[in-house]
């Protein structure tokens, strides 16, 4: 097991849509070991693969406090999205950034086990969450973009409101 560098906003890398994982050895063992080890010391709740420069559709998760749930998801696909859930989300490729972000609630995926083996589960609450969000590493989508369109937004509004009239109700001020 080794620790790897997970890549951070804005590196291009982090753009690049992963490809299906196709051996099932040894290697693939190693390289999920070291995705635990690595989200573990970060520390984290989920890390795809895409993260550390590896572009193969391979996500890890464990939720537990004590790391006890690891969840190994590989070549995942999301077959059915319910509900919706609105949490603040952080990711270790945008350090010290948290935002509340928008996803289903509950999800169905398809994936395979380190064995190469297809399986179905569905997923609620957070683990739903979380593994939307790694999911979208896989596609080369980034945390850090949803908050950007966020700030645009936000930062066209104050331009576009007049210099004498009040902040919206709940907006920050900056100290």
């Amino acid at each position: 097991m080794a620790l790897r560098t997970i890549l951070e906003f804005p590196d291009p890398r982090l753009r690049t849509r992963a490809q299906p994982v196709t051996e099932f050895d040894a290697a693939l063992s190693e390289l999920i070991e070291d995705l635990f080890e690595t989200m573990y010391a970060a520390p984290g709740i989920g890390l795809a693969a895409t993260q550390i420069d590896v572009h193969r559709r391979l996500v890890v998760i464990d939720i537990s406090k004590d790391r006890t749930e690891p969840v190994v998801l590989i070549n995942p696909e999301i077959l059915m999205r319910e509900g919706e859930a609105s949490t603040e989300e952080g990711c270790l490729s945008v350090p010290g950034i948290f935002d509340d972000v928008k996803r289903a609630a509950r999800i169905r995926v398809r994936a395979q086990d380190r064995s190469g083996a297809t399986f179905e589960r569905d997923y609620e609450d957070i683990l739903a969450v979380c593994i939307q969000h790694e999911m979208d590493h896989l596609e080369g989508k980034l945390f850090g973009e949803r908050i950007r369109k966020k700030l645009d937004k936000e930062r066209k509004e104050r331009r576009e409101r007049p210099a004498n009239a009040p902040a919206a109700a709940g907006a920050h001020r900056a100290y």
